[in-house]
C-alpha cells in the first residue's frame, strides 16, 4: 500500500470517528419522531378493551379498524377531509403562483427603489405572529364574509408570501440573464417571458415552496379554529380536538382519528422531500 493511500485511509477513518458524535444526535432525532408515531399507531389498530389497558408500547393483538370507524363517524371524515384538501389547494396554488410573479417582479426590477422597498417590506411579514395579529384578522374577514375555509386559505397564503418570495427571489439571481435576455431578443413581453422562461426554470423552487405551503396548510390548527365561523366547515386538525372530549376514555379512536389527519402530510414529504432538499439548497447557495 502507498504512503497516498495509507494517508488517505488514516483520514477516512478520523472523518468517521469525528461523525460520531452526529451519529448519536441524529439517531436520538429520530427515535423522538419514531417512538410517538409508533406509539399512534399501535394505540390507532388496539380494540377498545385493548386500549383501556393503557399499554402504549405493546403491539395490538389481534389488529382492530373499530376506531377507525368510530372515528371515521364521529368526525364526519369525508366533509372535513375535503375541507382540508380545499384550503390546502388554494394554500398551494396560491403560494406557487403569487410568490412566482413577486419574485421576479422583484428580481428584474431590483435596480428601482420601489421594488427593493417592497421586497423588504414583505420580508418584515415574515416577523409579526400570527397571535398578535389575530383579533385583527378575525374583524377583517368577518367584514368582508372570509371567515370561511376560503379565508383560511388566502391568510395562509399571505402569511407565508415573505419566506417564499425570499426563496425564490435568492434562486433567480442564480438563473444566468441569457435566458430572459433572449426571450426578450426573440420579442416575447414581460408575461410572455415570465410564463415561458422564468416559470419553468422555478419548477424546482416552486415545488419546494408548494410542499412547505402544503405542510403547513394541512395540519395548522390555531387559523382555522379562529377564522371559520361555521363549526360544519372545519378542517380535520380543528375537528380532532372539538371531538377530544368524547375521545378522553376511548384512546384508540383518538390516535385512529390523529393518525388519519396525520397520514397525508406524511405520505406527502415522504414522497417529496427529495424536492424540498434539492429547492432548499439551490436557493440558498449562490452561484
Amino acid at each position: 500500500m502507498s504512503t497516498q493511500e495509507i494517508t488517505s485511509s488514516k483520514a477516512s477513518r478520523t472523518r468517521r470517528r469525528y461523525n460520531l458524535p452526529l451519529t448519536v444526535v441524529l439517531a436520538l432525532c429520530t427515535l423522538t419522531v419514531l417512538i410517538p408515531l409508533f406509539v399512534t399507531v399501535s394505540m390507532a389498530f388496539k380494540s377498545g378493551a385493548q386500549a383501556v389497558q393503557g399499554e402504549a408500547f405493546t403491539l395490538p393483538n389481534p389488529l382492530s379498524i373499530e376506531g377507525f370507524i368510530e372515528a371515521w363517524r364521529l368526525t364526519d371524515f369525508p366533509v372535513s377531509f375535503g375541507i382540508s384538501v380545499f384550503v390546502s389547494a388554494i394554500a398551494v396554488a396560491g403560494a406557487v403562483l403569487i410568490s412566482s410573479m413577486a419574485a421576479y417582479a422583484i428580481h428584474a426590477n431590483w435596480e428601482r427603489r420601489f421594488f427593493k422597498f417592497a421586497f423588504f417590506y414583505i420580508l418584515a411579514a415574515m416577523f409579526p405572529p400570527f397571535p398578535v395579529l389575530a383579533l385583527s384578522q378575525i374583524k377583517l374577514t368577518g367584514m368582508v364574509g372570509l371567515d370561511t375555509p376560503l379565508g383560511v386559505g388566502i391568510l395562509h397564503i399571505m402569511f407565508h408570501l415573505g419566506f417564499n418570495v425570499l426563496l425564490l427571489t435568492t434562486f433567480l439571481r442564480n438563473m444566468p440573464h441569457e435566458l430572459e435576455e433572449a426571450a426578450r431578443i426573440d420579442g416575447a413581453s414581460t408575461w410572455q417571458t415570465f410564463w415561458r422562461v422564468i416559470f419553468p426554470v422555478l419548477a424546482p423552487m416552486s415545488a419546494t415552496v408548494g410542499i412547505f405551503a402544503f405542510l403547513f396548510s394541512w395540519n395548522d390548527f390555531m387559523m382555522p379554529s379562529i377564522i371559520i365561523s361555521d363549526p360544519s366547515l372545519q378542517t380535520l386538525p380543528v375537528v380532532n380536538q372539538l371531538f377530544q372530549s368524547q375521545f378522553s376514555s376511548n384512546y384508540h379512536v383518538s390516535f385512529a382519528s390523529y393518525l388519519m389527519a396525520l397520514a397525508p402530510s406524511i405520505l406527502v414529504f415522504v414522497f417529496t422531500q427529495r424536492w424540498v432538499l434539492s429547492g432548499v439548497t439551490q436557493g440558498a447557495v449562490k452561484s
